[in-house]
């Protein structure tokens, strides 16, 4: 293993910031979760709505990565929850970084130029 199969991701906060419908979901205003590379951390005894993860996972894996300073992926942080009458704002903020080796996260093997 080389210093070249090393690659940096953010780990994020992905909070409710916001309801603005009827609080019939099973989150709440500041509940919360941590992505630390590919796993998802949540507080303990704390649960998060599947439906609502289903909105914000798309954008985590790019969110994770650097991004442009005028990219909207850099500057937009707020999601919308998917169902409108419950109106589920959540907060996607970078919190760190993280190191990882290639081999040690993916079985393909590096093609090496020299």
């Amino acid at each position: 293993m080389t210093e070249d199969d090393t690659f940096t991701l953010y780990d994020l906060r992905v909070e409710c910031v916001e309801i603005t419908g009827d609080a019939v979901s099973s989150y709440e205003v500041g509940d919360y979760f941590e992505v630390h590379g590919e796993e998802i951390v949540l507080p303990e005894g704390q649960t998060f709505s599947l439906y609502a993860l289903s909105s914000l996972l798309p954008l985590l894996p790019a969110k994770q990565r650097e991004t442009g300073e005028k990219d909207w992926m850099t500057t937009d942080t707020r999601v919308a929850g998917p169902d409108p009458n419950v109106g589920g704002v959540f907060e996607i903020t970078r919190i760190g970084t993280r190191e990882f080796n290639h081999d040690d996260v993916s079985g393909e093997d590096l093609e090496t130029t020299d």
